[in-house]
């Protein structure tokens, strides 16, 4: 299972009713935080969730919209009796990032570690995530993030009676350990056991990027798709192009080209000026059935497909 809460939806100023850029994931007792904007902890505490539980946290880019909550949020962590390392990922000059904006969070009783990326695609195994990172189309270097929770596959006791597997050693195979059996001198190994892997559960994050080919393979096969909203007054094309963000017709068309069109899609980072996102949504719907305006506070369990 995999929990997914948008904790704030609103891009460059934050607003009374939107909190600045934040998304956190949650499974296994382990979250991630994807940017952290100015209200990010009061967003966090009026859905209930807590700071401590962060292992993760994934920056799109540096603007003042997707960072600046960061300190008030470390300091939060540590007040509440955090001592395990953080992971923190992010385009390259992170540390630096971090390091400067700490100047009024200078100590904490966890350590950060840190992975700066710099490749066109990047992929991580952390905890019970693979997060992919692809580079998307902004001003500045900007990322976009796939979480995906994987899924093993079936454990076929059949097979393992068939290779006079002993029952003790079942257990530790179906957690994919290699196991050396001191009697017979044999070595077992999960793939003699366990059919191929199923499929999982996929959340694709991007904000504040023009349309391009890295978002559109990273959408497919996705549960959920959150993708940038910036305008949807058609109007505002010529900003976008300027700007270097999406409108929501284009966001609304690289769900549609994805291989395998995502279930789900959300949209997030408006602009300050569009008070009233899902005034668009009937026309963005003709385009990409499946699409939602997201808010802050919008959350969604998504779990593994039945066998």
């Amino acid at each position: 299972m995999l929990d997914v809460c948008l904790l704030g939806t609103g891009g460059m100023t934050p607003m009374p009713y939107r909190w600045l850029t934040a998304l956190m994931l949650r499974s296994e007792g382990s979250n991630i935080l994807i940017d952290c904007g100015e209200g990010t902890q009061i967003a966090l505490k009026e859905i209930g969730w807590s700071p401590k539980s962060i292992d993760i946290m994934c920056f799109t880019h540096y603007h003042a919209d997707h960072i600046s909550g960061l300190p008030g949020m470390l300091l939060n962590m540590a007040n509440a009796d955090r001592t395990e390392p953080v992971i923190m990922i992010g385009p390259k000059g992170l540390f630096n990032i971090v390091r400067s904006l700490r100047c009024i969070a200078p100590e904490l009783p966890f350590e950060l570690r840190f992975i700066e990326l710099d490749q066109n695609t990047e992929q991580y195994k952390l905890g019970p995530y693979e997060i992919q990172c692809f580079r998307v189309k902004h001003n500045i270097p900007c990322y976009g993030y796939s979480v995906l929770v994987p899924r093993k596959g079936r454990f076929d006791p059949e097979a393992a009676k068939a290779q006079n597997i002993p029952l003790q050693f079942w257990n530790r195979l179906q957690k994919g350990e290699i196991v050396p059996d001191k009697e017979t001198g044999r070595t077992y190994r999960p793939e003699m056991v366990m059919g191929p892997d199923r499929r999982g559960i996929k959340v694709t994050y991007t904000t504040d990027t023009r349309p391009c080919d890295n978002i559109i393979r990273a959408a497919s096969d996705a549960d959920l798709f959150i993708c940038e909203g910036m305008y949807g007054d058609p109007d505002c094309q010529d900003k976008a192009r300027a700007y270097k963000h999406t409108t929501m017709q284009e966001s609304a068309h690289m769900a549609a080209e994805a291989e395998i069109p995502p279930r789900e899609m959300w949209y997030t980072h408006y602009s300050p000026s569009m008070t009233n996102p899902r005034q668009y949504i009937e026309e963005m719907q003709k385009i990409f059935p499946n699409v939602r305006c997201g808010k802050d506070g919008m959350i969604a369990e998504l779990n593994f497909d039945e066998d």
